[in-house]
């Protein structure tokens, strides 16, 4: 039970991000297929664009959601091969400076709602993005 109820929140977490792309009009596709059958929870602007050889990978961008974190989040790593700088979603409060820094030379953003960077330090807020600093990322990206 306590699985489901995890899988429920990621899943809530999922369709929140999803309305708040189409809120902005983001280009997106969500659990797009990429390589060795990953799908990413979502691509922007999407599938077939990542697809397309010819299409400029400078202009790809993969979000993935996860409510919480723990090991789990290198698993986004592998999902879009085409895109090495990956960004992050999640709900976890708090993370420790040691996984935020982890995470960071992955290459990957953090990207957590604005509600939760209070429980941050200063340090970790400098390089946290905000959902709203992440909408216009990809804004900007779908301008080119």
């Amino acid at each position: 039970m306590h699985n489901r109820r995890k899988a429920r929140m990621g899943f809530s977490l999922q369709n929140h991000l999803a309305a708040v792309f189409d809120g902005q009009r983001i280009r997106y596709q969500a659990q797009a297929l990429t390589e060795d059958k990953n799908r990413p929870d979502f691509l922007f602007p999407g599938g077939r664009e990542y697809r397309d050889e010819r299409f400029d990978s400078s202009l790809l961008v993969m979000l993935g959601a996860k409510s919480t974190l723990k090991e789990r989040w290198r698993q986004i790593l592998a999902e879009a091969n085409r895109i090495p700088h990956k960004h992050l979603c999640t709900l976890q409060p708090g993370i420790s400076s040691a996984q935020t820094q982890q995470i960071s030379d992955a290459n990957v953003q953090l990207v957590i709602p604005q509600r939760f960077h209070e429980t941050y330090s200063e340090q970790q807020r400098r390089s946290i993005w905000s959902v709203s600093r992440f909408v216009e990322f990809v804004r900007a990206k779908q301008r080119i």
